[in-house]
């Protein structure tokens, strides 16, 4: 069993930058994939990025492809979403996600815990 904990998000001007953290409890971090989602108003929820456990594999969607990067720190137990030039577009309740398998998927069945979410608001 982890839990996961979201925080970073916050209010930013269209192509400012947001860091997102995603703090874990339990000792077997570095062995659960990890993935970022986000869930707009009367949307969906999406893929954002994922990381493998091996921190060399990374995968991000196309929306976000070139301004978002992913990493993690396992040995502090957290991911991270780097956002930069942010866009109006991207406002969503940004969600964390953690899959036993090791590797990311690109839907949210693939995953096994979730966070709470954090509200990032990109104003025009």
């Amino acid at each position: 069993q982890v839990q996961l904990v979201e925080s970073g998000g916050g209010l930013v001007q269209a192509g400012g930058s947001l860091r997102l953290s995603c703090a874990a409890s339990g000792r077997t971090f570095s062995s659960y994939g990890m993935a970022w989602f986000r869930q707009a108003p009367g949307k969906e929820r999406e893929f954002v990025a994922g990381i493998r456990r091996s921190e060399a594999w990374t995968y991000y969607a196309d929306s976000v492809k070139g301004r978002f990067t992913i990493s993690r720190d396992n040995a502090m137990n957290t991911v991270y979403l780097q956002m930069n030039r942010l866009k109006p577009e991207d406002t969503a309740v940004y969600y964390c996600a953690a899959a036993n398998s090791g590797s990311y998927s690109l839907t949210s069945s693939g995953y096994d815990y979730w966070g709470q979410g954090t509200q990032v608001t990109v104003s025009s």
